[in-house]
């Protein structure tokens, strides 16, 4: 049987020390050259109004380890905003949004599932594990930048890595910022204050998280601190050139990790394209999650050496690591709708199918 979960039954099942751990398994893995990984393919094209486009995204990959293979595809449309000033990206209306989950011995489909509660659940939990080696271990403090769903995330993971005692938080809207301070204080125990500009935020923070839908850079490199570590999560292209960080930031940091190089490449990825023609950051300065897991990389230096982790695309492997341990978990429970798996499966018998 197939199982079809729906994002409400998925909302809780897996907490955040076990997603961190599985996503930490699929990294290393990749590291270790046992993983593979698709980049991300997205087709846009312009519609419906002026800055309006159709979106179209796969993201596809496998993890051995967890005999996991999993395909993510959205189809949707987005709209630039301006917001307090600024330019974001939103993606008003329905949308389909899907992750296919394929068990790796019997080629089977074991699940559908859809991919909002899983995105922000494996985006928060890989920025958690590149935080857990990156950041200073006497880290105490974070400025978050967003307080939508990603920036939950963002915090929750932060927060099993490092024994945080305080959070400052801004996004542009006062109200959006206030509610989660005030509900996110309340579900972790942790003292979460609203400020009101994002220099306020970054500021004499141990750790600096940006979670926005901006499109320009919200983060300065004069605000930072000495030996501060920082996640970012846009993961622009091509055809929108988003960034979180000014190129003061990208040239401060010491060490940079990314999730994928080969994105940033085939992207053109707005965060370190002008950085590299300019000359700021070299090619060989980057380094991937899985080089830093499997000790092909250096980790941080020394206590004042700035760290700066970039969140920059969505991965296959994440999927099929967050999948596999939401449709295990699912099982356990008889959570989800079944569908029979004989809708999918071509069963070859005497006939020549391909492939």
């Amino acid at each position: 049987m197939v199982l079809v979960l729906k994002n409400e039954q998925i909302q809780g099942l897996v907490p955040m020390n076990e997603e961190i751990e599985v996503i930490e398994k699929a990294f290393y893995e990749l590291g270790e050259g046992v993983a593979m990984n698709a980049p991300r393919a997205r087709l846009r094209v312009p519609w419906k109004e002026e800055g309006g486009q159709y979106y179209f995204n796969n993201i596809m990959g496998l993890v051995p380890g967890m005999k996991s293979m999993a395909l993510r595809i959205d189809s949707s449309f987005s709209t630039e905003v301006q917001v307090a000033g600024s330019k974001r990206r939103v993606y008003p209306g329905d949308f389909v949004g899907l992750v296919f989950l394929f068990d790796m011995d019997s080629c089977a489909l074991l699940a559908m599932m859809d991919d909002h509660v899983l995105s922000v659940m494996r985006v928060g939990a890989t920025s958690g594990v590149a935080t857990k080696y990156l950041a200073r271990h006497d880290a105490q403090t974070m400025g978050l930048l967003g307080s939508g769903e990603q920036a939950r995330t963002q915090l929750t993971a932060a927060l099993t890595v490092r024994p945080l005692k305080r959070v400052k938080v801004y996004s542009p809207t006062k109200e959006n910022r206030e509610r989660f301070a005030r509900e996110m204080s309340a579900e972790t125990a942790v003292e979460i204050v609203p400020v009101q500009s994002a220099e306020e935020a970054v500021r004499g923070c141990d750790i600096v998280t940006a979670a926005t839908n901006t499109v320009e850079p919200v983060i300065k490199g004069r605000w930072i601190e000495d030996g501060t570590h920082i996640n970012s999560i846009v993961g622009g292209d091509g055809f929108l050139p988003r960034r979180e960080l000014d190129d003061e930031a990208i040239q401060r940091a010491g060490l940079i990790i990314v999730g994928s190089k080969v994105q940033i490449l085939l992207d053109r990825q707005a965060e370190f394209a002008g950085p590299l023609e300019k000359g700021i950051v070299r090619s060989e300065d980057l380094h991937e999650l899985g080089e830093l897991l499997t000790g092909k990389c250096r980790g941080r230096k020394d206590e004042k050496e700035i760290t700066f982790f970039k969140n920059n695309t969505g991965m296959g492997i994440q999927f099929a690591a967050t999948a596999r341990t939401v449709y295990e978990k699912a099982r356990e429970k008889g959570i989800g709708t079944e569908l029979p798996l004989d809708l999918f499966m071509t069963r070859r018998g005497d006939k020549l199918f391909s492939p």
